[in-house]
């Protein structure tokens, strides 16, 4: 029971993912109203925690209830999966970095730098790759 309750917290971790990465995707213009940048902040938490419950509903399966540590460390494509999450985890940090910074300014209008919304981009095209990854994984 346990592993399907992990496995479920798994799956709804990363559709959150997924689904913030659209959102943000679909509200970052080249200049935003801070009104949208605060909102753009919110869903980069709500993204965070996602993250962090993907994260540890992971480890779950693989220390603690799911097939055993030893299938997931013979497996190449575990390791590939879990360094791609780390990549996009880590491509994720300067985003948040310029909302948290950004969201409280007092202006009317910020200027969203390019890098940011191509770094959105990257994130959302690498994380479509990753449950693709797991069904392979999965098949063994």
């Amino acid at each position: 029971m346990a592993e399907i309750f992990f496995r479920y917290l798994h799956f709804i971790g990363i559709m959150s993912l997924a689904g913030c990465l659209v959102m943000q995707h679909l509200l970052i213009a080249s200049e935003n109203k801070i009104e949208e940048l605060k909102k753009i902040a919110f869903i980069d938490i709500v993204y965070g925690i996602s993250a962090v419950l993907t994260l540890i509903a992971g480890l779950a399966l693989w220390l603690f209830v799911g097939k055993g540590s030893s299938f997931y460390l013979e497996n190449g494509v575990f390791h590939a999966k879990l360094t791609l999450f780390i990549i996009i985890a880590l491509l994720s940090i300067y985003p948040s970095i310029f909302y948290i910074k950004n969201k409280n300014r007092a202006v009317e209008s910020i200027k969203m730098p390019k890098v940011i919304i191509m770094l959105v981009r990257v994130q959302l095209a690498l994380l479509f790759i990753l449950p693709f990854m797991g069904v392979l994984i999965a098949r063994g």
